[in-house]
């Protein structure tokens, strides 16, 4: 069972179609308890960081997240859910983030149009992850060019665990991972046959997902 988990932030119904669209048992979820048991974990978000990160802590799952990350379950965050687990954010600086990945979420680039809400072409980066034999990466058997769409003002930092960017003004980390913990900034579940291919690569790696 893939966990969507569920809020009270925005419509997460696309996502839970999109990845049972491609073989994935995915689930809204609004109790950690059930999430803790989960074979993989999505995070979607949209709105504001603090808003957000309010209200995952105030359903308990903050400290879920902190658990399965922990445990190697497989784990997407989506776009604000991407941001929410780096240090902070620019965008609400007296809310704290999850810390999982290092860095903070800075605004794009001044005299670029916010939010960014457009299709864009992602450039991969070499991670600096070790991969192990037979595991999977976000972005798996994804052609190129890559598009995908973007609805978004802030952005992560570029770090050693961004996977790939974008250019919008200048370098914008698009997406980011190490070992079972991906985020992307994009909405693959909006980004038509390239974001099915990498909701498919999380699928495939969660424990009896599809092939």
């Amino acid at each position: 069972m893939i966990a969507v988990l569920d809020y009270g932030i925005g419509n997460l119904r696309s996502a839970e179609k999109a990845l049972q669209r491609v073989g994935g048992d995915a689930v809204l979820v609004t109790d950690p308890d059930r999430a803790a048991g989960a074979d993989g974990v999505v995070l979607p978000g949209v709105g504001a960081f603090g808003c957000c990160a309010r209200a995952l802590a105030d359903r308990g799952f903050d400290t879920l997240v902190r658990d399965v990350v922990g445990r190697g379950v497989p784990f997407l965050g989506i776009c604000v859910g991407f941001q929410l687990l780096y240090e902070g954010s620019d965008e609400d600086p007296g809310v704290d983030g999850l810390g999982i990945f290092t860095g903070r979420v800075r605004s794009l680039a001044a005299g670029v149009k916010r939010p960014q809400m457009q299709w864009n072409v992602l450039r991969r980066r070499a991670a600096d992850r070790v991969a192990t034999p037979g595991s999977i990466s976000l972005l798996d058997d994804v052609p190129e060019p890559a598009w995908v769409y973007f609805v978004h003002s802030f952005a992560p930092e570029v770090t050693s665990e961004t996977s790939s960017t974008c250019e919008y003004g200048g370098e914008v980390a698009a997406s980011a991972e190490r070992g079972s913990l991906w985020g992307t900034q994009f909405h693959p579940e909006k980004s038509g046959t390239t974001g099915l291919r990498i909701l498919q690569n999380f699928v495939a790696s969660v424990p009896g997902g599809a092939p």
